[in-house]
């Protein structure tokens, strides 16, 4: 190795990651990187963790100390950048004489160029520069032995250092999906209420409608009524004038017309429910407008999770239903939640305890999978859906159905829909027809951990179900 590319290991070897100068107070790691112990304390404090700088592998040691092995070679290496070592070029531009190293001055120097040197101690500059590799040996052995005990780490740290370069691209991949997530999610929040919106503005205008419609017509049955009391009113006015002045009555034909309710003097009665009957339009308004918009509105028992769909899933806006996608596959990030093989997806919500059941739409789809599976089961393997590997399923493929081993199941008739009961106390899941609610396959296991909704669909051919829906349901008020 020459002088100038031992000097360039040397400096490598002594610079700090951070401040790229020579260390300072060098301080180690447990990783084995070494860093200033100003430029790491510095570091941390921004970073606001005690993470390496190089390799982000968190520290665990409380106290920094300096490394006095490195400083030592730090300080030898100092003393030589101080002594200003000859030049890798034995040569003066100027005169083409040959450079000689000045042991007074610590320089290269010219003959010709510097006249004043004569006298002083001249040696040639290959001797010295001889002098300076056998100084650095110790340093450069130490800087070969460190590189001859990481080499047979080497494909072990290669490999660990595509590990972290894959987590970091997934983590990109989140980031950018959940961009995505967030415009979509943010556009179907909107059309929700832009529809419940509506439907309470409509709501209201016909609310308004009917309370100005009674007000309208119990102003008009006031209007007449008072109209016909007017009437009453002006006649036995004439007929108190009459009386009183003892006059001639103008028409005597109406005196004898006149009703009898109004010659024995008892008073007129006014009409009930005059009055805009308020109570109706007020009374509990928010629960009946509630009850109303209830009858519109169907609550799904089970939400389908697309953060744990394969990428050969397509799951509906509204998180209902679920289709095998055709083609390339979507891209998805390979989020621990997500199943990686096959057509696999589960419920979004879990469970531990209680009774549960919804029901599933499967009309004339050829091939699903229907039933439930533990939170812990692998995702990104091919595993067969079986009781051993955390999976309790109905099967159904062309030639029929199955429970996912060699006993096949027969069926008076082909469910258009299944519905799943889980019963987390019991242990136990069972399908049933939900049409003629028939029982077709009952599991009984122990459940040590929570217990999710699963499905899985394949291609629907030319069947006329190409989705897999789980039924939507009336919320009733005892559902929790």
């Amino acid at each position: 190795m020459s002088g100038k590319m031992a000097e360039e290991v040397l400096k490598s070897f002594l610079t700090c990651q951070v401040c790229c100068e020579t260390f300072k107070d060098p301080v180690s790691l447990c990783c084995y990187h070494n860093f200033c112990r100003g430029c790491l304390e510095s570091f941390w404090e921004l970073a606001k963790n005690k993470n390496c700088p190089t390799c982000k592998r968190r520290d665990s040691k409380d106290t920094l100390l300096i490394n006095f092995g490195l400083q030592e070679l730090v300080d030898s290496y100092a003393g030589r950048q101080r002594a200003d070592p000859p030049e890798s070029r034995a040569v003066c531009r100027t005169h083409t004489q040959d450079l000689k190293w000045c042991e007074e001055e610590q320089r290269v120097v010219c003959l010709v160029c510097d006249q004043q040197v004569h006298g002083l101690t001249l040696v040639p500059l290959e001797d010295e520069v001889r002098n300076v590799n056998k100084l650095l040996k110790p340093q450069l052995d130490l800087v070969h032995n460190v590189k001859v005990q990481l080499k047979p780490q080497l494909e072990s740290l290669k490999k660990k250092m595509n590990e972290y370069k894959e987590i970091y691209d997934t983590y990109g991949n989140m980031g950018q999906h959940c961009k995505k997530q967030l415009g979509e999610t943010e556009r179907q929040i909107k059309a929700e209420f832009d529809q419940l919106h509506k439907f309470l503005i409509q709501e209201e205008e016909d609310r308004m409608a009917a309370l100005k419609e009674e007000e309208k017509q119990k102003r008009e049955t006031i209007i007449l009524e008072q109209e016909n009391i007017q009437a009453q009113m002006s006649v036995l006015s004439e007929v108190i004038s009459a009386v009183e002045q003892d006059l001639p009555l103008k028409d005597n034909a109406a005196f004898l017309t006149l009703p009898r309710d109004l010659l024995s003097g008892s008073a007129p009665q006014l009409l009930r429910g005059g009055l805009v009957d308020v109570a109706k339009h007020l009374g509990n308004l928010s629960f009946r407008v509630w009850e109303k918009m209830r009858e519109k509105i169907r609550f799904t028992p089970v939400i389908l999770d697309p953060n744990t769909a394969s990428n050969r899933v397509v799951i509906s806006e509204d998180l209902t239903s679920a289709r095998h996608k055709t083609g390339p596959p979507q891209e998805h990030p390979e989020n621990p939640e997500r199943f990686s093989d096959y057509s696999n997806f589960l419920g979004s919500v879990g469970f531990t305890s209680g009774r549960h059941s919804w029901e599933v739409e499967v009309g004339d789809h050829p091939d699903w999978l229907i039933g439930v599976a533990k939170e812990t089961v692998d995702r990104k393997g091919g595993l067969y859906a079986s009781p051993e590997n955390g999976f309790w399923c109905l099967f159904h493929y062309k030639d029929g159905y199955s429970n996912g081993s060699t006993e096949r199941l027969n069926l008076e008739r082909n469910p258009t829909r299944i519905r799943v009961l889980l019963d987390c106390g019991e242990g136990e899941v069972s399908f049933y027809d939900a049409g003629g609610n028939d029982l077709i396959l009952s599991y009984r296991d122990t459940f040590s951990e929570k217990i999710f909704p699963f499905f899985c669909v394949w291609a629907a051919g030319e069947a006329q179900t190409v989705d897999v829906k789980v039924c939507g349901a009336k919320r009733d008020l005892n559902v929790n």
